[in-house]
């Protein structure tokens, strides 16, 4: 969840990086103890000159919050974006990504968001990177783009037509240039039935906290492109929320259906009790549905309740240089493509009786009009689990994949072990089988501080590929700081399921608790 602290700033000039910023990595390249594979071996802004672009420490070759897609017209075709070499009070010098042209052999490069990256924009830091693949093989990526040192910010696309090697066509979809506004959590996905076709979607926050035009609001907007990405249409907003004082939406990402071209669009509704935001009253996850391309919405409905509570350190809860920093109040969707039926995953604490965060599960199968009561899906209930993502493939499989804290040990306050699993269930999500292992087992602590705890991503991600699932996630590195993390993919085909097992009941009802406001999600 997000509450302002503006973190912007100014572009300077591009430093002597560009000569080798191509960095290959094979598939053979897997760590110890883990079935991914690295893809971000180098750091393409190692050379980038940043003494103007702000205070704050800046990580270098710290690589978080990746997102996937694959090329449904060849699935060996992958596309990941991170953010690469994060900075301690938002964002990074920029967005790498790494490409594939056979699913197992990535090349990293930078991307056109920021000063730093060869004709790139004229901004100084970029987060929030996400990237969707069209029915005809067009790439389009998205990406937050702001200054440190000034107000300006806004949201930028990119497209790619050779499957990720270069990109074109870069545009501001928005500029903000006053500090009362203030864009954030940025997706795009494409139109699985209407090849050229794609759309962004993020929240614009317009806060002014004294004085007669004091206002808290914050709508979602969209821009689409209907020309494969070379023009975007001028963004708007499509979710209201001028209604309720004090409210904004975050989180926003459209699920397409395959079938019939519906367009499902999953936020979290935040409702606050004044303009300056400090105090959430009502924070739940909520859908709006269009069926004619993004032309026309549907008010929203409500999915779920958050009840999520705040991501720390079990064992030393109250050291703030401890905190952790995860995906609560981000909703995770995904639909069947064979029934249309809609699952949405996210952080709660419904069966902890508000004690610490699971990943639960519910789902829809009347076009998100009434949804199942959550299930709770992470397979070690004593343990926090955090950061889902979810994938339907073809036959109607679930997967899901999260990080959790099962390795840590009671008194151990030095480390924080850590390992990301993948779960596979069949369709409805009644049956559940042994879940795996994805990740090295390795030290959260070791991630950089970012906004207000250790950061691997308010995301992760993870794509159905061809007969599979493919992750990319983050992990962090012992003892390298100037290395804190890198990301990893690899391809999962599910196995049967194992044997019927019913998750617990939730024990009884609990009022949301939440943390203090917290700062920007950038």
């Amino acid at each position: 969840m997000r509450v302002r602290a503006q973190l912007r700033g100014r572009a300077g000039l591009l430093g002597a990086a560009s000569a080798a910023l191509l960095l290959l990595v094979a598939g053979t390249g897997q760590a110890a103890g883990q079935p991914v594979v690295l893809v971000s071996p180098g750091d393409p802004y190692a050379a980038c000159n940043i003494a103007a672009d702000g205070t704050g420490v800046n990580h270098p070759s710290a690589e978080v919050e990746p997102y996937v897609s694959a090329n449904p017209r060849d699935p060996g075709n992958v596309i990941g974006v991170y953010q690469q070499d994060r900075w301690s009070n938002g964002g990074a010098r920029g967005i790498s990504a790494s490409y594939s042209r056979d699913g197992r052999h990535f090349t990293q490069i930078p991307m056109p968001y920021t000063h730093c990256a060869p004709g790139g924009l004229d901004y100084q830091r970029a987060s929030d990177a996400w990237v969707s693949f069209g029915p005809d093989g067009t790439a389009y990526s998205s990406g937050l783009v702001f200054d440190a040192t000034t107000p300006r910010n806004g949201v930028a696309a990119s497209t790619s037509y050779d499957g990720g090697r270069t990109w074109r066509n870069t545009t501001e979809l928005i500029k903000d240039t006053d500090a009362a506004f203030t864009d954030d959590k940025n997706s795009v996905t494409a139109d699985p039935l209407h090849p050229g076709t794609a759309y962004q979607v993020w929240d614009r926050i317009q806060q002014v906290t004294s004085g007669p035009g004091a206002v808290y609001d914050g709508p979602a907007y969209l821009s689409v492109t209907r020309d494969g990405g070379r023009t975007w249409s001028k963004a708007r907003p499509f979710v209201d929320t001028s209604a309720v004082p004090h409210s904004q939406t975050i989180g926003n990402v459209i699920v397409p259906d395959p079938r019939t071209g519906t367009l499902y669009d999953f936020f979290e509704w935040q409702t606050y009790s004044d303009v300056t935001a400090s105090t959430p009253t009502d924070l739940h996850f909520a859908v709006v549905r269009s069926d004619d391309q993004a032309r026309t919405w549907s008010k929203p409905e409500t999915v779920a309740v958050d009840t999520s509570v705040p991501e720390v350190d079990p064992n030393a809860p109250a050291d703030t240089s401890k905190a952790l920093r995860a995906g609560s109040g981000l909703p995770n969707a995904a639909i069947d493509p064979r029934t249309g039926e809609l699952y949405v995953a996210y952080e709660g604490s419904e069966f902890t009786g508000g004690a610490y965060d699971a990943i639960q599960l519910v789902h829809s199968t009347d076009g998100g009009h009434t949804w199942s009561g959550p299930t709770r899906v992470n397979q070690a209930p004593g343990a926090p689990a955090f950061t889902p993502s979810i994938a339907v493939d073809t036959h109607g499989t679930v997967s899901l994949t999260y990080y959790d804290l099962r390795f840590l040990t009671p008194g151990n306050t030095t480390t924080l072990p850590t390992a990301a699993w993948l779960l596979t269930f069949p369709r409805g999500g009644e049956e559940y089988p042994s879940e795996r292992r994805i990740s090295r087992v390795f030290d959260w602590l070791q991630a950089p501080y970012a906004g207000w705890g250790h950061f691997l991503g308010d995301y992760e991600g993870l794509t159905a590929d061809g007969g599979g699932v493919r992750p990319i996630l983050s992990e962090a590195n012992d003892s390298q700081p100037l290395n804190p993390t890198d990301a990893y993919s690899g391809l999962f085909v599910p196995g049967a399921p194992a044997a019927a097992r019913r998750p617990a009941a939730v024990p009884h009802a609990v009022t949301a608790q939440h943390g203090p406001a917290r700062p920007t999600r950038r």
